[in-house]
């Protein structure tokens, strides 16, 4: 599509094919997944459209295209906030909340991803702190000349916090998994270290970490509303009213129990108490000590 809109205005311009026909050749940027840079990648994608200048140490992309540019990372963003914040895992359990209440409309979803949304803020705070005074400061200031070096230090803080959550829950096992997919050899997991893994890897193992650790802490809040639920079953089947649904009975049950022990507190309380907000679990080996098992 870019190329479409870059042909006319190529033509426009005189750059078509020349009278020899002799074609151009333009080297590709480089597509390494390994070690790929998104700064990086647009830098190379910027010297090699045409018009661009290709001394400028910063690319030579064109308004338009800045403007596609920052259109697609904004749209992005709700990615990238599943797959790296804590977001995943509160949306989880308020889900699983709401269907435990048997009230699967009430909150509305608006209103539980925005409260999803602002429990996110406050836990990745810290986070956020540290890419702001370890990569945006230092590169406004002029200290980072690169998009490499920028790209190292923004990333850093968000993988100590992948780290530390993998860490506290003790969920490795979706490293190595993935680990193994990618060729990696992990019969000897005590030579790895957090070096070893890259983005590619990690973020798909927290993403397996998360849903695993959502699914334990809604088990735990489904357990008080079951008791609820049988208990209701059971004094209805015991009067012969089976035709009556459960649910509609109990309901109202639950939400007194919930709002009586100020349960939104109780839960949103206990889900930002579960994150690792702070680098506590620095170990340098992959495989975590056995005191670091267990669920938040």
């Amino acid at each position: 599509m870019v190329m479409m809109w870059l042909a006319p205005a190529a033509a426009a311009q005189g750059m078509g094919p020349s009278a020899d026909d002799t074609p151009t050749v333009v080297t590709p940027f480089s597509t390494d997944l390994n070690s790929m840079n998104p700064l990086r990648v647009l830098d190379s994608a910027g010297r090699v459209l045409p018009g661009a200048d290709k001394d400028s140490p910063r690319g030579g992309l064109s308004t338009a295209l800045n403007i596609l540019v920052v259109l697609t990372v904004v749209s992005l963003v709700p990615s990238i906030m599943l797959m790296t914040t804590c977001f995943l895992r509160i949306l989880v359990v308020l889900g699983l909340l709401k269907q435990a209440l048997g009230a699967a409309t009430i909150p509305p979803p608006q209103v539980v991803t925005a409260l999803t949304l602002f429990m996110t803020l406050v836990v990745m705070t810290p986070t956020l702190d540290r890419i702001n005074a370890e990569a945006i400061v230092p590169y406004r200031a002029g200290e980072i000349k690169n998009y490499d070096e920028l790209w190292d230090k923004a990333k850093q803080p968000v993988r100590d916090f992948m780290f530390d959550q993998i860490d506290a829950t003790g969920n490795w096992s979706s490293v190595y998994m993935v680990l193994q997919h990618r060729g990696v050899d992990t019969s000897e997991p005590e030579k790895l270290t957090r070096a070893h893994v890259d983005m590619i890897t990690l973020i798909p193992a927290y993403m397996l970490s998360e849903l695993k650790t959502a699914f334990l802490l809604g088990f735990k809040v489904y357990l008080p509303f079951l008791v609820i639920d049988m208990v209701v079953s059971t004094m209805l089947i015991s009067m012969s009213m089976m035709m009556l649904p459960p649910v509609l009975i109990s309901l109202p049950f639950k939400l007194l129990l919930f709002v009586l022990v100020d349960g939104w507190a109780l839960v949103a309380s206990g889900l930002m108490r579960s994150f690792v907000t702070a680098t506590e679990t620095q170990a340098a080996w992959i495989g975590a000590p056995p005191w670091l098992a267990g669920v938040c």
